[in-house]
This record gives structure tokens, sequence and C-alpha cells, in this order.
């Protein structure tokens, strides 16, 4: 009889934590990050900031894919558009300024350091030619040329 009463309040301890257990909701699960572009650069902040145009690649050195992405852009440079690659580690100050959550992303703003296109991640150099060629003189490329 008295092993009865001890094992009572076990057996009901029991099963109290497993109603407890059961009741306990899984944490939720973890949502993705949704990365976004800067919508305004401070010209001030790049090279050439009296050019009317400006593209940068925010790129990162542990970045497969940003290299070819930056050799694109470089060979965008021209009087009329200035071309800086911004390496996350050489200038994390601006990566967190513009809060640069992915890379590569390439920026292309105008005069006023108004972003008018923006690429994430792999970005062919006819996409890249053709948004800098439009924003340039509207209607100079063919529809459909810088569509992604």
């Amino acid at each position: 009889m008295d092993r009865l009463l001890v094992m009572i309040p076990l057996v009901l301890g029991a099963i109290v934590v497993a109603l407890m257990m059961q009741r306990r909701r899984p944490d939720a699960p973890a949502q993705p990050r949704e990365h976004v572009a800067p919508a305004q650069l401070d010209r001030s902040d790049f090279v050439r900031p009296e050019a009317p145009w400006l593209v940068v690649a925010f790129t990162s050195a542990t970045c497969d894919t940003c290299a070819a992405v930056s050799s694109k852009v470089a060979i965008l440079e021209s009087p009329d558009v200035a071309t800086i690659e911004l390496e996350y580690t050489a200038h994390r100050d601006l990566h967190d300024r513009y809060r640069i959550t992915a890379v590569p992303t390439v920026v292309i703003a105008d005069a006023d350091g108004v972003v008018r296109q923006s690429f994430m991640g792999a970005t062919s150099a006819t996409h890249l030619w053709a948004a800098v060629a439009e924003l340039r003189e509207p209607g100079s490329t063919p529809p459909g040329c810088g569509d992604h």
C-alpha cells in the first residue's frame, strides 16, 4: 500500500509533464530575409560624383559570382558613367550605410543619386549594358533586350 501511495504522485506528475510538453508550441520557422537594393545614394560617397551616371557593384571577396559581375560593371566606365566596385571587407562602412545584405548587388544611380535600376546576383553584361543605355537614352534599346 505504501508503494501505491508513492507511485500515484509520480504517475500524476508524469502525466502533468506529458500534457505540458504536448501543449508546448514549436518555434516558428525562420522567415527568409528579403534582400533589397538601396533607393538613394549620396553621390559624394563614390568616385566621380560629377558624372551623370554611377554604377556601383557591392561585392565580397568570398563571393564566386562577384568577380564576374565586377568585371562586367568595369566595362561600362565612360566619361558619362562612373563605375566602382565596393568589396565588403574594404568598404564595410558603405555596405552597412546602404544596408547591403546580399552580394553581388549592382545599382545604377543618376546624377542626384536616385537608384534607377538594380540587379542582385549573377547579371549578364547584356542586361547591364541595356539598362545603362536605356536609362541614358530612353527608347534606345530594342524591347526585351534588358528584360530579366
